[in-house]
């Protein structure tokens, strides 16, 4: 819907026909203004409009926005083509960029296990741990900008744009709207879109600043005083929401926050000359996952639209005459030379290690992309939540780069909650302090507290400045109750006790790949709970020698989308030392020396592939492969691989469509599976997957008699929300005939 308000369009249309019918034309031609709304992920819509303005070839002379408004408007005043913001919007994986993380691959082998993976993290500050504020840093978004912006890095007159520009943010200190035309680009438009209680303020040239939207989410004022002469609005904004609307904290704090943007926007309208109002109840400023619905909506309006301004710009034309398009407006800054530096918000790290980190080397050329991953490469380190940089033009042409860091508390504590069938419900607690002992490394205890028992404790000492090497020790706890199964049914019941203590040396040439070596004490013991035929109690213990190749291209920890993992290790089990009794039927075998167990070493193999490919905009191929090895175990014990399971959640588990955990025992065993993992909507996903798996190809067991060849599939729904994915599953085995559900919730121990 478009409206033209009050007596301005009639005027201008007279004008325009009375200066056509006398070819007297005025001396200066109508300065066209365009004026964009604040107003989250609805703001997408205004690039529909800003292609229907390129496309009927009317030159934009000024341009105002707040907060969506003002990176759409931005990006537009500095040379980007409204054709080009499209791709780049369509681009943009949101769930990323709107968070505070940072990708997968950015972050350091040594820290990817931990990374993501809890629901909770409370920083210890000031002697105690701080409740969470709920605020985004946006590090990525920060970066995405810093990328995007870096052609006009060296102006800071946002009137020097190839449109002249400005964008409004809130002072925090009075509540009073401020008006940005100079400084830095990036920081302006960040803040200008700090909404309360959603993002962290940010300084902007010596003042605290918020969403501009809380006060003047619409400026069509500015965009006049500018010197526009028509002025063309679009705004997304739905105005406050109806009081029985109002359901949650969040909703009543954003209704607080934009009361008096509410009547700002009544002196606002009224002096737009085309005013464009977008009707978008079903969208929110949340809706990014919707984008492209948004997208499409703007596209369609600006299509309506484009006949009033061809219009326009014809009539323009005919009086004043033919304009020249600006195109190709983007300066063609590729890249700058570093000549200096300077750090700032630095003080339990230092200035070298930071530095160092990055790798910055003075007085070479620098892209904006090269700039981005070494920022990537000083947040992986987990050492820094946020780190934002400044370029400043020096008198040769190169730049001086102003780092601005704020740093992690070196201790979190950490919550978080799993579930599935095999472990109960459980909450997974976790203690992480960086340089608790010795600098430059990272110790952590986590335990898992509910049905099942379990305890880990970790210490990663760093060797170097680079964080090449690490030497890690590691020991860990655990107690499970373990259904036993004959023929796929349930037919037995054990507590298994599991203890192991190690310590490896790890070389990481980069951020996705590592190789090691290690030596590990591993004693395991089983408990019968219920009787039932021959079983075995008792424990056994043995020393094992490994090494082992890592590698980790995932773009996140969660629903990967393309990324290849890979983890392989060979080793050497030595002498073991078996405690086993064999019981029939809960009483002693008459003869247990008619069962022997063996002692001698064994060589040992294990590989977990896993690749996501995506396919198409919503669709994920998934491919997984898993395989072990015990060379030689004929008549070995309580290290056998255990078959079943869709999560990976205990030690020797090979996961399976089509049976739970622990169906199947084997000495070697090959997994192959294939599947598609399909995004329903925002954070709602639906996975199909097929697999096929082989035992006893090299070794079989005496005790366990398996099927060699195994089929399976599953369909699981998946919702990932604030506990972490909730996944429900119904698999089929085609060797069971047997329909069965599967659910997990969390990410496990």
């Amino acid at each position: 819907m478009v409206t033209f308000n009050g007596y301005k369009p009639a005027l201008v249309g007279l004008f325009l026909l009375f200066q056509t019918a006398t070819a007297q034309p005025p001396a200066q031609r109508p300065k066209i203004g365009v004026t964009l709304s604040g107003g989250g992920a609805k703001g997408l819509a205004h690039i529909g409009i800003l292609k229907a303005i390129d496309s009927a070839g009317l030159n934009v002379d000024y341009i105002t926005g707040t907060s969506m408004g003002s990176i759409i408007g931005s990006l537009y005043a500095i040379g980007y083509s409204a054709d080009s913001i499209e791709k780049i919007t369509r681009a943009i994986d949101w769930d990323l960029l709107l968070s505070n993380q940072s990708s997968l691959r950015s972050i350091f082998m040594e820290e990817k296990d931990e990374y993501s993976k809890y629901v909770i993290e409370l920083p210890w500050q000031n002697h105690n741990f701080r409740l969470p504020s709920g605020l985004l840093q946006g590090q990525e978004l920060w970066q995405k900008f810093s990328e995007l912006y870096f052609p006009v890095h060296q102006q800071k007159d946002f009137s020097k744009f190839s449109i002249p520009f400005r964008c409004i943010g809130t002072d925090v200190g009075n509540g009073e709207a401020i008006v940005m035309k100079e400084g830095e680009i990036i920081s302006a438009i960040r803040s200008s879109m700090a909404i309360p209680s959603v993002f962290t303020a940010v300084d902007f040239n010596g003042k605290r600043m918020v969403d501009g939207g809380i006060v003047r989410n619409f400026p069509v004022r500015d965009v006049k005083e500018m010197g526009a002469d028509i002025v063309i609005g679009s705004n997304v904004a739905s105005g406050l929401l109806p009081s029985e609307k109002v359901r949650n904290a969040l909703q009543i704090l954003l209704q607080i926050a934009f009361f008096r943007e509410a009547e700002d926007a009544k002196t606002e309208v009224p002096q737009c000359d085309i005013y464009i109002p977008f009707k978008m109840e079903k969208f929110n400023m949340g809706s990014f996952g919707e984008g492209k619905a948004i997208l499409d909506m703007g596209i369609e309006e600006g299509r309506k639209l484009y006949p009033r301004f061809k219009q326009l710009a014809d009539s323009l034309n005919a009086i004043y005459g033919q304009a020249e398009l600006r195109k190709n407006r983007l300066p063609h800054v590729n890249s700058t030379i570093i000549s200096s530096f300077e750090v700032h918000g630095i003080e339990r790290t230092s200035t070298d290690f930071f530095v160092h980190t990055i790798d910055l080397q003075l007085n070479r050329s620098y892209t904006a992309h090269k700039l981005s991953n070494m920022v990537r490469q000083a947040y992986g380190t987990r050492y820094y939540s946020r780190i934002i940089y400044s370029l400043v033009q020096q008198p040769d042409g190169t730049c001086k780069i102003v780092f601005d860091v704020t740093e992690n508390p070196f201790t979190f504590a950490k919550l978080g909650i799993h579930y599935n069938r095999f472990t109960g419900v459980g909450i997974i607690g976790n203690l992480t302090a960086r340089n608790f002992f010795i600098t430059n490394s990272r110790s952590l205890v986590t335990i898992n507290i509910g049905e099942s028992f379990r305890i880990r404790g970790e210490h990663l000492q760093y060797i170097g400045r680079l964080k090449n090497f690490a030497l890690i020790a590691e020991t860990q706890f655990d107690r499970f109750e373990v259904t036993t199964y004959d023929q796929y049914k349930q037919d037995g019941l054990y507590k298994q006790t599991f203890f192991k203590i190690g310590e490896r040396f790890q070389y990481s040439p980069s951020r996705s790949f590592s190789i090691g070596a290690g030596h590990r004490f591993e004693w395991v013991h089983y408990t019968p709970k219920i009787a039932k035929g021959l079983e075995f109690k008792g424990s056994n213990s043995y020393n094992t020698l490994h090494s082992y190749v890592e590698y980790n291209s995932l773009d996140r920890s969660i629903f990967p989308r393309k990324g290849v993992k890979v983890y392989g290790e060979a080793g050497r089990v030595f002498e073991q030392h078996p405690h086993i009794n064999f019981l029939s039927n809960g009483e002693p075998l008459e003869d247990p020396d008619s069962i022997k167990i063996s002692t001698y070493p064994y060589m040992r193999t294990t590989l977990d592939v896993e690749s996501y490919i995506p396919f198409g905009r919503r669709a994920t191929l998934m491919l997984n492969g898993q395989g072990g090895i015990n060379f030689n175990y004929s008549r070995n014990v309580l290290n056998e691989f255990a078959i079943g399971g869709l999560t990976k959640v205990f030690r020797n588990q090979i996961t399976f469509a089509g049976l739970q955990e622990g169906t199947l025992y084997t000495p070697s065993v090959a997994m192959l599976q294939g599947g598609l993992r399909v995004q329903l909507f925002a954070n709602n996903y639906l996975t199909g997957k097929a697999n096929v798996l082989f035992t006893n190809f090299i070794s079989r067991s005496d005790f366990f008699n398996n099927p060699d060849f195994l089929s399976g599939y599953s369909l699981t729904y998946s919702y990932n929300f604030a506990l972490g994915p909730l996944e429900i599953s119904t698999m089929y085995c085609d060797q069971t005939n047997k329909l069965q559900w599967y659910i997990n919730l969390g990410i496990p121990f």
